[in-house]
């Protein structure tokens, strides 16, 4: 069979590597690809929905892919169906449990899921008397698609003002037009991932991930600095949110007519009173992918069509007992003004056994340089027996990687 994926990021190149260990999938292309994905098969400059199908159509694909959030919320799936392409992601109506949170969380108190309250604005001295009113911590979002960085969680009151200027002002476009405020929830976090066709859902396994900038869980909110799976976990933990989160969703959008076919993840915290969710989004996380997809024994394409002919109840993915540590590589001033153009060294010294490195921010200049391209520039992942193993894989390579500026922390996983 021959395969597209749509997109361009570390999530996309731990996919096409996933994808291309199917003795099924004959040719894997890529839209627009990275230079990791290049060496899985041919890329091609296309990103906007109508072009990607007609990409598909010219290359007589038999399945489409679909990594990020922004082309589900745009509809590329529902292109895709128009055209008689077989896609795997959300409709633009079901992508819109991630592409608005207001909306999603509008479902979720319907739907009976725990989560934490919110009110949303549109008016800034609106949300400014109400977060004047009540105590901190405070955690202020844009409704909207804003690459990982629309939120803000502080304990500074003006600090969360001045997110609500800076989101409705346009600090991040369109996201920012409407704005959350919610309650804070306090406990540790987990990201838990379903594969969901209408109402029925396989149950991933978890991961957890690192949101901080800097170790100790310090500096800005970022896309995420690195994670780790399996994760110790309480018993009939994932039982319990299957239950009362993932499925009371799935039954919620399917009775709205917006039934939800792909890959859904629910970011919970899990409070003194049981998980909550702190948002959904309509894909794979990045960067759980990249600690998921290679302890995922099953064939990816097998579980992809369980979806997609609703065969997922009766399929059990079939996962490996090894560890898996992602630590994430990020180019000098990121998250703010990540530079761009710094050769990369190292790579080909890197990957030896036990680690992988897939691509997430990086190009090739005029040279043929490997440069980077982007404020998360490369994920190094390190499989091994236990955590501590695949943590010392992981850093073992990071440690032969170098380019100006290079910055990561030095405590995933520890």
């Amino acid at each position: 069979m021959k395969v597209l994926l749509v997109g361009s990021g570390a999530r996309e190149h731990a996919l096409g590597w996933k994808l291309k260990t199917s003795p099924r999938v004959a040719a894997l292309y890529s839209a627009p690809g990275n230079p990791g994905l290049e060496e899985l098969g041919p890329t091609f400059d296309a990103s906007r929905p109508d072009d990607l199908v007609r990409l598909a159509t010219r290359l007589a694909v038999d399945l489409v892919v679909v990594g990020p959030e922004a082309p589900l919320a745009a509809g590329l799936v529902d292109r895709l169906g128009s055209a008689g392409i077989p896609a795997f992601g959300p409709t633009s109506a079901a992508a819109r449990l991630e592409a608005s949170k207001s909306f999603a969380k509008e479902v979720m108190v319907r739907a009976g899921v725990p989560t934490g309250s919110a009110r949303s604005f549109t008016d800034e001295d609106e949300a400014v008397t109400y977060i004047r009113a009540r105590r901190g911590p405070w955690v202020v979002k844009a409704d909207g698609l804003a690459a990982g960085k629309g939120v803000l969680v502080t304990d500074d009151p003006e600090a969360a003002v001045g997110w609500v200027h800076r989101c409705l002002s346009g600090g991040f476009g369109d996201a920012g037009k409407t704005v959350l405020v919610e309650e804070f929830l306090s406990g540790p976090e987990l990201s838990v991932f379903a594969v969901a066709s209408g109402t029925q859902a396989s149950i991933l396994e978890p991961a957890r991930d690192y949101k901080r900038l800097l170790d100790g869980d310090r500096g800005p909110n970022t896309g995420g600095m690195g994670s780790y799976s399996p994760v110790d976990l309480p018993d009939g933990l994932l039982a319990r949110v299957e239950t009362e989160i993932i499925r009371p969703t799935l039954t919620r959008m399917a009775e709205d007519g917006s039934p939800f076919t792909g890959f859904l993840y629910a970011g919970l915290v899990l409070t003194d009173t049981g998980p909550k969710v702190i948002e959904f989004n309509v894909r794979l996380g990045d960067p759980e992918a990249q600690v998921l997809l290679p302890r995922l024994d099953s064939d990816l394409i097998e579980l992809i069509e369980a979806a997609l002919t609703g065969r997922l109840d009766s399929f059990r993915p079939r996962w490996s007992d090894r560890s898996a540590v992602n630590v994430v590589l990020a180019s000098a001033g990121y998250p703010d003004r990540p530079r761009t153009g710094d050769p990369i060294t190292g790579l080909a010294e890197a990957v030896d056994e036990g680690a992988l490195v897939f691509h997430a921010g990086t190009a090739r200049d005029g040279m043929g340089r490997l440069v980077t391209n982007g404020g998360r520039v490369l994920n190094v992942v390190g499989v091994g027996s236990d955590l501590c193993e695949a943590r010392r894989i992981a850093y073992r390579a990071v440690s032969r990687i170098r380019w100006q500026g290079m910055q990561y922390r030095s405590d995933i996983a520890l």
